[in-house]
């Protein structure tokens, strides 16, 4: 098992919009999520709950820090409404997340509250979907959407990689306890396991 899962890299050929960006993402909660509840071991449970608290904390913050700001610019006070919805829905997902990535697989209460987090993840999912992205897609062209899904994904190199949702969720105050939490998450992750590579789908390793 590997110590850390890869980074995800850019490449000029890397031409997603920011819907596919996000969407990317999304398919790679629910690969972590199936594995997680296909793992035959305590082991393979683990590595799974692992890389799924790393996949969702990058994603939450990331898109905080970029698609929720471009929101308010493009979309005014609709937008900020829209991101009002968004931030407290990310707060549900944050708080069990925190709770789920130090306790055990094992643990009576771990596969119920995994559960709760996957049928709330689910919910802000159709949320953006139906609502943020296809409005925001409107008044983007296709290469300010490609921008902001470049911007979407190096933030990702700077942000932490497990669920702090005590933390403020908001610029500038985030972008400051991001870079507070990013390098001791980091130090963290180097004593958890993570799914080999090989075990990794294309999504899972680009998100």
């Amino acid at each position: 098992m590997d110590s850390l899962p890869p980074m995800p890299s850019l490449t000029p050929e890397d031409n997603e919009t920011i819907s596919e960006a996000i969407g990317n993402d999304h398919k790679a909660f629910d690969q972590c999520y199936d594995a997680l509840k296909a793992g035959q071991t305590l082991a393979d449970k683990i590595k799974w709950r692992n890389q799924l608290t790393w996949t969702i904390a990058r994603h939450a913050i990331s898109e905080e820090l970029t698609m929720y700001p471009a929101m308010d610019r493009h979309m005014g006070e609709e937008g900020r409404k829209l991101t009002d919805v968004d931030r407290e829905q990310h707060q549900a997902v944050k708080e069990d997340l925190h709770t789920l990535q130090d306790m055990s697989p094992d643990h009576s209460d771990f596969m119920p509250l995994l559960d709760k987090l996957m049928a709330d993840l689910h919910h802000h999912i159709s949320h953006e979907s139906e609502e943020d992205m296809p409005r925001l897609e409107r008044l983007l062209s296709r290469q300010e959407s490609r921008e902001l899904a470049r911007q979407f994904r190096r933030t990702k190199w700077i942000t932490p990689t497990m669920s702090h949702p005590a933390a403020p969720n908001e610029p500038p105050l985030e972008n400051l306890a991001g870079l507070l939490a990013a390098p001791i998450d980091r130090f963290k992750d180097l004593m958890r396991t993570f799914p080999d590579k090989g075990e990794l789908s294309a999504e899972q390793i680009r998100a």
